[in-house]
Parts: structure tokens; C-alpha cells; sequence
């Protein structure tokens, strides 16, 4: 999947993915994406550990982007999020997101997000649905 243009679109402003330093990533497979996000002051906890918080962002940008890039002129937003977050990482490694469509509808798309440590065990599983908004729909 190309996300090549949400890239751009991302960076034209501050957004909450570049206020905790998210990063996302092309891949070859046209239902899969990625993204990664250094672990530091941007999105840990008070102890030093990665936010729970930072983490379901992370998970929901990266469906969001996905979902964007599949419906090029939509507005796709996340209207369910639920995970379990099984790790903690620490400040200073780098968590990557991998991001798999289990559904594509119209209007609704579901993706399972799975973010993991450079180590590449699992920290978080996240489903994300998203609300596909064609232009001119409210």
C-alpha cells in the first residue's frame, strides 16, 4: 500500500501523528500498512514507559491511513477502537505498527493493528473501524 500522498498531507500541518513523532511506511501488500514511533517525551508516561494512550493513537492513525489511501478524496475516521496493551517499552526503543484490513466495505472498514518492540514482540492489538466519508456526504 502506497501512502505516499497521506505523507504529504500529514506534514502540510501539525497533527497529533507528528506531535508523537509517527512515522508511516509503504509496504508491497495492497490490504497492509505500517508505521513507527520512537519512544520518548512526545508519548511516554510519567515513568518512562510508552503510553497506553500513545499506543490506540498510533493503532487509529495508522487504520486512518490505510483506510485514506484506499478511498483517495474521502475523509475516513475512526469510530471504534479497543485494545489490550500486553508489554510495556521503555524510552528510548522504537515500536512498529503493522496494520492488516480484515474488512473493506463502502462505508466501514475494519483493520487489526498489531504494534510491536524492536525485539518484535507484541505490546498492543488493536481493531480499529473506520467511518468512510465520501465527498459531499455528512
Amino acid at each position: 500500500m502506497n501512502v505516499d500522498h497521506i505523507n504529504q498531507i500529514i506534514n502540510e500541518k501539525p497533527n497529533l501523528s507528528t506531535a508523537l513523532g509517527m512515522e508511516f511506511i509503504s509496504t508491497p501488500e495492497d490490504d497492509t500498512c505500517m508505521a513507527r514511533m520512537k519512544v520518548d517525551e512526545r508519548n511516554r508516561q510519567p515513568f518512562g514507559f510508552l503510553s497506553g494512550g500513545a499506543s490506540l493513537a498510533l493503532a487509529e492513525n495508522l487504520a486512518g491511513v490505510g483506510s485514506s489511501s484506499l478511498c483517495p478524496g474521502c475523509a475516513c475516521v475512526g469510530i471504534e477502537v479497543s485494545g489490550s496493551h500486553v508489554k510495556a517499552v521503555v524510552e528510548g526503543d522504537t515500536v512498529t505498527a503493522f496494520a492488516h484490513m480484515l474488512h473493506k466495505g463502502s462505508t466501514l472498514h475494519v483493520w487489526q493493528v498489531d504494534i510491536k518492540d524492536t525485539s518484535g514482540e507484541l505490546i498492543s492489538s488493536v481493531r480499529v473501524t473506520n467511518y468512510v466519508i465520501k465527498k459531499g456526504s455528512k
